[in-house]
């Protein structure tokens, strides 16, 4: 066999050495190019697949990273469309820790740090205040980014110049643009924080003159919707925590007792969010108290004449006589008296004023519903039955309900526990993934369209090329034989090994292709007797 390989080798040799030398160097071309072809191939083969490290960087970052990842001697890819930053996909949580640890990329947001820059010498007011206002800017936009959902935010401000009148003093406002993370969204409650975490951050701003805007130009803070709309949904979230929490008291009483994902509890509360306000004033008749007293006393002895002020009323008395007989009307009026008492007393009752005012939230009524499935028993065979409860455990099972939630029937609560064979749970198998859309399958595509394309050059192009050399040279030496005839080799019948040898060399010199054609009839000649 080793020597029918060389015998092809030789051929082929002989052949390419009598083909035209454009020719020649075009197979030399093609032979190369084959060659450089399959090493590509097998190298594109063994390079691993790239995933994108993070988009959106700034140069300084990009460049940052490089030098990390040259450090920690890890792959890595620029794309030149893009300049994204592409490294091995099976690495790439480890570049992102790696990166992390070095405080990579970095945050583009600049805040108060603008104001500690060296400022020149001729710096005016007007720079000074929009560098303040630049910083309170990039703080803000560090604070909202913060938040989970929030992937990166702009602020600008509108700061009106304060003015000594009043009717040119306007009110502070504020645009904010958010870049949500991909999957996430914004509650109610969030964008609201958002816009009080501005304008609280603002002096003289309202909530109100902030305006958000999300990355496709959808406006978050929209004021019109109603206040009874917000309130109403504020209530509903409100009354699906109480619900919730009662139902997670009753499951976490009732599983130690009939075991897990074996009772299931609904609570309906009806709620009432009326505020009401109530002012009480009371007064207590058992406890008076002498708040002021006035006593007037009056006493007159004699007669006293009263007139008209005058000069006839102010006449002195005339000679008095006294009578001669004392009678009852002389005693009368010899001793007249005049008495007056008067007394005024203001008492002050014990009063209470009282100012109520009731919270909104309160429950007006409970209805709760708890159903339990079967417990698990085995018959007198020792298989395996479901065994319903007996009324006096359902009435311990409500007892028990109606102590966890504070059951009230004034207000007309209700408890309903029930006993039913739960049905089995359907199993849900989880999503089969197609193989053609899993990691390996491409991996094992890629190595087998490298396999083909290898045969292929070396059965589609390389062997061809061979056999065509081949068969002209066996072309060209039978159309040497027709025009020469068949060249017998010499008879040497010379006795002696010395003259045999000069004659063979002689032969040799003179004709080197009859030597190679005798040689090549002793290979075939063996290779016929070993066959």
């Amino acid at each position: 066999m080793d020597l029918v390989k060389v015998e092809n080798l030789v051929e082929s040799a002989k052949g390419m050495s009598s083909m035209p030398f454009m020719r020649q160097i075009g197979v030399m071309v093609g032979l190369a190019m084959s060659i450089g072809i399959a090493v590509a191939i097998v190298l594109w083969s063994q390079e691993p697949n790239f995933s994108v490290l993070y988009s959106n960087l700034s140069p300084k970052d990009t460049s940052a990273i490089i030098d990390v990842f040259e450090a920690a001697d890890l792959d890595y890819k620029v794309e030149h469309e893009s300049g994204m930053l592409l490294v091995p996909a099976e690495r790439l949580h480890e570049a992102r820790m790696m990166l992390a640890e070095s405080n990579l990329p970095q945050d583009t947001s600049i805040g108060f740090e603008l104001i500690e820059k060296e400022q020149g010498f001729g710096t005016s007011n007007f720079i000074q205040n929009a560098r303040y206002q630049r910083a309170v800017e990039g703080e803000l936009s560090k604070t909202i980014k913060s938040m989970g959902a929030v992937e990166s935010a702009r602020v600008h401000l509108a700061l009106p110049k304060e003015s000594a009148f009043i009717r040119d003093q306007r009110e502070p406002g504020a645009s904010v643009m958010l870049s949500l993370a991909q999957g996430w969204r914004l509650e109610e409650e969030q964008i609201q924080a958002i816009r009080h975490l501005v304008a609280s951050s603002i002096p003289k701003m309202q909530p109100k003159n902030v305006t958000i805007v999300d990355a496709k130009g959808r406006l978050l803070s929209d004021d019109l919707t109603p206040n009874g709309m917000k309130l109403s949904a504020q209530q509903f979230d409100y009354t699906r925590r109480v619900e919730s929490l009662y139902t997670n008291r009753i499951e976490q009483l009732m599983v130690p007792l009939v075991g897990k994902e074996r009772v299931h509890a609904q609570v309906s509360a009806e709620m009432d969010f009326t505020i009401t306000e109530t002012t009480q004033e009371r007064f207590n008749p058992d406890l008076p108290a002498v708040r002021s007293e006035q006593n007037v006393e009056e006493e007159s002895t004699g007669s006293v004449e009263a007139g008209i002020p005058g000069a006839l009323t102010n006449q002195p008395p005339g000679v008095a006589e006294a009578p001669e007989e004392a009678t009852e009307e002389t005693q009368t009026q010899t001793a007249p008296t005049k008495t007056r008492r008067q007394s005024t007393r203001n008492f002050e009752l014990d009063k209470t004023i009282s100012h109520t005012r009731q919270q909104p939230g309160k429950i007006k009524r409970l209805s709760i519903a708890v159903v339990v499935d079967n417990r698990v028993g085995k018959n007198e065979e020792g298989e395996i039955i479901s065994i319903p409860y007996t009324p006096e455990e359902l009435t311990r099972f409500t007892a028990l309900v109606k102590e966890t939630v504070g059951f009230n029937a004034l207000r007309g609560d209700t408890v309903n526990v029930s006993n039913v064979a739960f049905t089995p749970p359907i199993v849900v198998e989880p999503p089969v993934i197609p193989f053609w859309e899993k990691n390996w399958f491409w991996v094992a595509i890629k190595q087998i369209g490298v396999v083909l394309l290898l045969l292929f050059l070396l059965f589609g192009f390389l062997r061809p090329m061979m056999k065509n050399l081949m068969a002209k040279s066996k072309a060209e030496d039978e159309d040497d034989e027709d025009e020469d005839g068949p060249i017998e080799p010499p008879k040497l019948e010379a006795p002696v090994y010395e003259s045999n040898l000069q004659l063979a060399k002689a032969v040799a010199a003179d004709d080197p292709k009859m030597v190679a054609q005798v040689v090549r009839t002793w290979i075939m000649a063996d290779k016929k007797r070993g066959s």
